[in-house]
């Protein structure tokens, strides 16, 4: 548990440490210690707010803070206008690697990975709309996915969902699958 901060416009677009282009809208963090590629759930302590992350780069390089997120990861878990927050973050485990980037060597014995808590689940949350009949025909079009209401600063929202699924990587591999059929803002969501 530490401070959070968020990093953008400067750079996006630039390269990451694990050679990934740096998109201030995807769920990403960066963490000064943690093996890259890996996946996060950080949570907001103030709001409850959780979200998994793919953590792709290096940082932050403030003595008191233990991960920077993108924009995009700031926006869902409430910290964009204040700039900095409280948050807890969980290890979940490496992440897969997407093509174009730098190979990392691995140590020859891998540290055992957290077992992941028997009731967190992770969706991954392809599109949100402000109409019903939108979100449907998304979810129609995707298949074996569903919509769920939500309400967004006091209006309603409705976000088309797939999964769960009980484990990060393959709820991440689905989100690539979502991405690769253009839902580029596609999110890695978990719960319980």
């Amino acid at each position: 548990t530490g401070l959070a901060s968020w990093y953008g416009d400067a750079f996006n677009g630039r390269p990451t440490a694990t050679g990934e282009r740096f998109d201030m809208n995807a769920l990403t963090a960066a963490h000064k210690t943690l093996p890259l590629p890996a996946l996060v759930e950080v949570t907001n302590v103030e709001n409850g707010r959780r979200v998994v992350l793919r953590v792709n780069d290096r940082g932050p390089f403030v003595d008191d803070r233990i991960i920077d997120l993108s924009r995009g990861a700031a926006t869902e878990l409430g910290l964009i206008s204040r700039g900095v927050g409280r948050v807890r973050v969980r290890y979940v485990g490496p992440a897969p690697r997407i093509g174009g980037g730098a190979r990392l060597q691995q140590a020859s014995a891998e540290p055992t990975p957290p077992r992941p808590r028997q009731d967190q689940r992770f969706w991954v949350q392809a599109a949100a709309f402000a109409s019903r009949e939108a979100a449907a025909l998304t979810a129609s079009d995707l298949g074996q996915a569903s919509v769920q209401s939500a309400d967004v600063g006091g209006r309603p929202m409705f976000r088309v969902v797939m999964g769960p699924w009980s484990d990060a990587n393959t709820a991440e591999q689905a989100r690539q699958g979502v991405v690769a059929r253009g839902f580029r803002d596609a999110l890695l969501i978990s719960g319980r």
